[in-house]
């Protein structure tokens, strides 16, 4: 449908349901398969061990097209790619609900990974030019919705799903959010894309994707593996070569498919460091909580879940809040402050036991949630207020790598703290139970980290990010022309 015969709405509201939406499936895709990955191994009758691979090739391939997702937004507009990618999600969604063995729904869940690996980067591009930089913060409070409750929802719905259906339903409920979200797009989603887009970057293309490939396989697979496996030190360190030599090819060229020159400018550079830290605290606690309340205190899927709620609902409190404070604190004093509350959180987890007190623990859970949510929204505020809006989707494939990063980094290192200290101990009499000191080390590297984002965020410079604590009546950039905007 022609651009000028859709109905008419506004950009920041039509782009922000869209984004939502497809954000929440892309967010909760990611946890919830967690929970039905046993009795995905038990119908394929192979090793647990084994059907890992179901989430290793989703990672790698959302790796692999994360850094492709610029360029193609910008040549092909956002709206075209975005729609298009939430189109292969939702259908990779429900053939992975129909999967007959584990090999189609590997594949399947590398389609997935394709399509996540667009849907995020372009969708904050869209976001980020429908809202002027004064009224960044509130573009930002639109994503804590899906990126609050997607995570800790994952487990609790996905428990319930393989508890009174099946494992297939943990995939087939992206469907009809992903039908009604995609068919709201086509009716109202509007057009962004730069004037002039640079040649396609072959050379960086190829080595992102065999570098972050490579480099995403070793810390999803490190810690099961051994981080001493020929295997892994074989795939990280490629990885790494390739991505030193994406480095020295992309500053190069002209016009790079990761334009790498955008660190330049301190404030992003500062807050992607952040972010990458506390990205690694955080998500690796979502990884390592459910592990303790499970493994080690004998506690059920869909309890463990429910146990982790709290979190999300101290976030999207803690999101009406930030975003006042955001214009009269600024993002430094935030994100110092809400970066060492996690760490004294994290801190504290290390001393859960069978004797705590659960009440006291989900009041835990909600702080660190509270207290995150004055890192989320600040820093990814802050990290676009030097950014231009030609260069909007370049950075935003830069911070979203970055995170992607960030979250593998984080459950690479508490799972390799756990195998190194070991969660299970034997005694005397020969009966192995939980070694919760092997938990309690992990929470307080987790806690390490918080902390390092914590020191990082001193460096961050308010005056740096004027523009986006400016107030200023609400405006948006018209959509592009039917032109372009035709799908």
């Amino acid at each position: 449908m022609p651009f000028a015969d859709r109905p008419r709405l506004d950009p920041k509201t039509a782009v922000g349901a869209v984004f939502v939406a497809a954000l929440f499936m892309s967010i909760m895709d990611t946890t919830i398969v967690n929970v039905a990955l046993p009795s995905i191994g038990r119908q394929f009758r192979v090793d647990p061990a084994s059907v890992g691979v179901v989430n290793v090739g989703y990672l790698v391939t959302l790796a692999v097209f994360v850094p492709l997702s610029g360029w193609l937004g910008d040549r092909y507009g956002t709206r075209r790619v975005f729609l298009g990618a939430l189109a292969l999600f939702t259908v990779a969604s429900l053939l992975c609900g129909s999967a007959g063995s584990l090999d189609q729904l590997t594949l399947y869940r590398i389609l997935q990974g394709a399509a996540g690996g667009l849907l995020t980067p372009v969708g904050m591009t869209m976001l980020f030019r429908a809202f002027p930089q004064e009224e960044r913060m509130r573009a930002t409070r639109v994503l804590m919705l899906p990126a609050a409750v997607a995570p800790a929802a994952g487990p609790v719905l996905g428990g319930w799903l393989v508890d009174s259906w099946s494992w297939h339903w943990v995939f087939i409920v992206n469907v009809p959010i992903g039908v009604l979200a995609l068919v709201f797009g086509l009716l109202f989603l509007p057009d962004y894309r730069t004037e002039r887009v640079g040649r396609f970057d072959a050379a960086g293309f190829l080595l992102a994707a065999a570098g972050f490939g490579l480099a995403m396989y070793a810390l999803a697979e490190g810690a099961g593996q051994g981080w001493g496996s020929a295997r892994i030190l074989a795939s990280g360190a490629a990885g790494l070569a390739a991505l030193a030599a994406l480095v020295v090819v992309e500053l190069r060229l002209a016009e790079p498919m990761l334009d790498l020159r955008l660190f330049r400018d301190r404030i992003f550079r500062t807050t992607n460091l952040l972010s990458l830290f506390s990205g690694a605290a955080f998500l690796g606690m979502l990884y390592l909580f459910p592990l303790l309340m499970q493994d080690a205190l004998g506690m059920d899927a869909l309890h463990s879940g429910l146990m982790v709620f709290p979190e999300a609902v101290g976030v999207m409190i803690a999101s009406q809040i930030a975003g006042r404070l955001y214009p009269r604190v600024g993002p430094r004093r935030l994100l110092a402050t809400g970066a060492g509350v996690v760490a004294v959180c994290l801190a504290l987890m290390a001393t859960i036991g069978p004797d705590s007190n659960l009440w006291a623990v989900r009041g835990l859970l909600f702080v660190t949630g509270f207290a995150m949510s004055h890192v989320f929204m600040p820093s990814q505020t802050a990290a676009f207020a030097g950014i231009s809006q030609r260069s909007t989707g370049a950075a935003s494939t830069l911070y979203n790598a970055q995170r992607q990063l960030g979250s593998a980094l984080g459950v690479a290192v508490l799972g390799t703290v756990l195998a190194a200290v070991g969660t299970v101990t034997t005694h005397a009499g020969g009966t192995p139970t939980a070694n919760l000191a092997a938990y309690r080390a992990a929470f307080l590297v987790a806690a390490a980290l918080a902390l390092v984002a914590a020191v990082t965020a001193l460096f961050v410079r308010d005056s740096d990010a004027a523009a986006t604590m400016r107030r200023a009546p609400e405006r948006a950039p018209e959509p592009v022309a039917e032109a372009a905007a035709a799908p």
